[in-house]
Protein backbone atom coordinates (compact mmCIF):
# COMPACT_ATOMS: atom_id res chain seq x y z
CA UNK A 1 0.00 0.00 0.00
CA UNK A 2 1.33 3.48 -1.28
CA UNK A 3 1.56 6.23 1.19
CA UNK A 4 -0.95 9.38 0.26
CA UNK A 5 0.67 12.28 -1.79
CA UNK A 6 2.05 15.34 0.59
CA UNK A 7 0.16 18.51 0.71
CA UNK A 8 2.33 20.74 -0.92
CA UNK A 9 2.53 24.32 0.81
CA UNK A 10 5.05 27.10 0.99
CA UNK A 11 5.63 30.47 3.10
CA UNK A 12 7.62 32.93 4.80
CA UNK A 13 9.18 33.90 7.65
CA UNK A 14 7.99 37.31 7.05
CA UNK A 15 10.30 40.52 8.22
CA UNK A 16 10.57 43.88 8.51
CA UNK A 17 12.90 47.15 10.18
CA UNK A 18 11.43 48.23 12.98
CA UNK A 19 9.70 51.63 12.55
CA UNK A 20 12.35 52.21 15.62
CA UNK A 21 14.98 51.85 13.69
CA UNK A 22 16.63 49.09 15.90
CA UNK A 23 16.29 45.78 14.95
CA UNK A 24 13.55 44.29 13.78
CA UNK A 25 9.80 43.04 13.43
CA UNK A 26 8.16 39.56 12.57
CA UNK A 27 4.88 39.07 10.95
CA UNK A 28 2.61 36.52 12.80
CA UNK A 29 -0.59 35.84 11.22
CA UNK A 30 -3.89 34.55 13.71
CA UNK A 31 -6.36 32.01 12.45
CA UNK A 32 -9.69 32.03 13.56
CA UNK A 33 -10.45 28.85 12.47
CA UNK A 34 -7.53 27.11 14.91
CA UNK A 35 -7.04 30.04 17.26
CA UNK A 36 -3.72 29.79 16.74
CA UNK A 37 -0.63 32.52 15.63
CA UNK A 38 1.54 31.69 12.73
CA UNK A 39 3.83 32.39 9.82
CA UNK A 40 1.75 32.92 6.59
CA UNK A 41 1.35 29.94 4.73
CA UNK A 42 -0.96 28.21 2.50
CA UNK A 43 -1.15 25.32 -0.17
CA UNK A 44 -0.14 25.46 -3.65
CA UNK A 45 -2.58 25.61 -6.61
CA UNK A 46 -2.51 23.14 -9.43
CA UNK A 47 1.06 23.74 -11.58
CA UNK A 48 2.33 26.85 -9.09
CA UNK A 49 5.81 26.48 -7.65
CA UNK A 50 6.64 26.89 -4.28
CA UNK A 51 8.08 30.32 -4.36
CA UNK A 52 5.59 31.55 -6.30
CA UNK A 53 3.02 30.27 -3.91
CA UNK A 54 4.99 31.51 -0.76
CA UNK A 55 4.35 34.97 -2.77
CA UNK A 56 0.89 34.73 -2.96
CA UNK A 57 0.05 33.55 0.49
CA UNK A 58 1.91 36.34 2.13
CA UNK A 59 0.22 38.79 -0.06
CA UNK A 60 -3.27 37.23 0.56
CA UNK A 61 -2.74 36.53 4.37
CA UNK A 62 -1.11 39.97 5.11
CA UNK A 63 -1.32 42.69 2.18
CA UNK A 64 2.49 42.63 2.04
CA UNK A 65 4.16 42.56 -1.14
CA UNK A 66 7.35 40.63 -0.34
CA UNK A 67 11.05 39.92 -1.34
CA UNK A 68 11.79 36.40 -0.60
CA UNK A 69 15.59 35.80 1.15
CA UNK A 70 17.15 32.78 1.93
CA UNK A 71 15.35 29.54 1.96
CA UNK A 72 14.69 28.35 5.20
CA UNK A 73 14.19 24.59 6.40
CA UNK A 74 11.10 22.66 4.91
CA UNK A 75 8.64 21.88 7.77
CA UNK A 76 6.67 18.57 7.31
CA UNK A 77 3.90 17.04 10.03
CA UNK A 78 0.93 15.20 9.34
CA UNK A 79 -2.75 16.79 8.91
CA UNK A 80 -5.84 15.14 9.38
CA UNK A 81 -3.40 11.53 8.31
CA UNK A 82 -1.39 12.96 5.17
CA UNK A 83 1.76 14.44 5.12
CA UNK A 84 2.16 17.77 4.77
CA UNK A 85 5.29 19.46 3.73
CA UNK A 86 5.75 23.40 3.69
CA UNK A 87 8.45 25.04 1.77
CA UNK A 88 9.65 28.40 3.70
CA UNK A 89 11.54 31.38 3.03
CA UNK A 90 13.10 34.73 4.89
CA UNK A 91 10.86 37.42 3.54
CA UNK A 92 11.78 41.08 3.83
CA UNK A 93 8.04 43.18 3.53
CA UNK A 94 7.72 45.71 0.81
CA UNK A 95 4.53 47.26 2.01
CA UNK A 96 0.85 46.98 1.55
CA UNK A 97 -2.17 47.10 3.42
CA UNK A 98 -3.64 44.32 5.79
CA UNK A 99 -7.55 43.24 5.39
CA UNK A 100 -8.79 41.02 8.34
CA UNK A 101 -10.59 38.46 6.84
CA UNK A 102 -12.33 34.60 7.21
CA UNK A 103 -8.91 32.76 7.02
CA UNK A 104 -6.94 35.36 9.02
CA UNK A 105 -7.96 37.84 11.20
CA UNK A 106 -5.42 39.90 12.93
CA UNK A 107 -1.96 40.95 11.74
CA UNK A 108 0.91 41.20 14.19
CA UNK A 109 4.55 42.80 13.95
CA UNK A 110 6.46 41.74 16.74
CA UNK A 111 10.46 41.95 17.58
CA UNK A 112 11.66 38.06 17.61
CA UNK A 113 11.36 37.10 21.23
CA UNK A 114 8.14 38.76 21.03
CA UNK A 115 6.93 36.89 18.03
CA UNK A 116 8.73 33.64 19.74
CA UNK A 117 6.17 33.93 22.33
CA UNK A 118 3.43 34.27 20.23
CA UNK A 119 3.46 31.27 18.06
CA UNK A 120 1.21 28.75 18.74
CA UNK A 121 3.47 25.64 17.96
CA UNK A 122 6.84 24.61 18.63
CA UNK A 123 7.64 24.42 14.89
CA UNK A 124 7.38 27.38 13.89
CA UNK A 125 9.43 28.83 16.87
CA UNK A 126 11.88 26.42 15.60
CA UNK A 127 11.68 28.45 11.79
CA UNK A 128 12.11 31.37 13.31
CA UNK A 129 15.01 30.36 15.65
CA UNK A 130 16.66 29.28 11.98
CA UNK A 131 15.61 32.26 10.49
CA UNK A 132 17.60 34.30 13.03
CA UNK A 133 20.46 31.93 12.93
CA UNK A 134 21.11 31.81 9.58
CA UNK A 135 19.12 34.16 7.41
CA UNK A 136 19.69 37.61 9.32
CA UNK A 137 18.50 40.22 7.30
CA UNK A 138 21.30 43.35 6.55
CA UNK A 139 20.16 45.24 9.87
CA UNK A 140 21.14 42.26 12.04
CA UNK A 141 24.80 41.88 10.31
CA UNK A 142 27.75 42.94 12.85
CA UNK A 143 29.54 45.81 10.95
CA UNK A 144 32.35 45.40 9.54
CA UNK A 145 35.43 45.92 12.11
CA UNK A 146 37.61 47.82 9.35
Amino acid sequence: MSSPEPVLAAGCVLWRPSPSGHGIEIALVHRPKWDDWSHPKGKRKRGEGAEACALREVREETGQRCELGARLPTVRYPVEGRPKEVDYWAARALGGTFVPGREIDRLLWLPPAAARTRLTRPRDRELLDDFLATAPPPSRRPRDAS
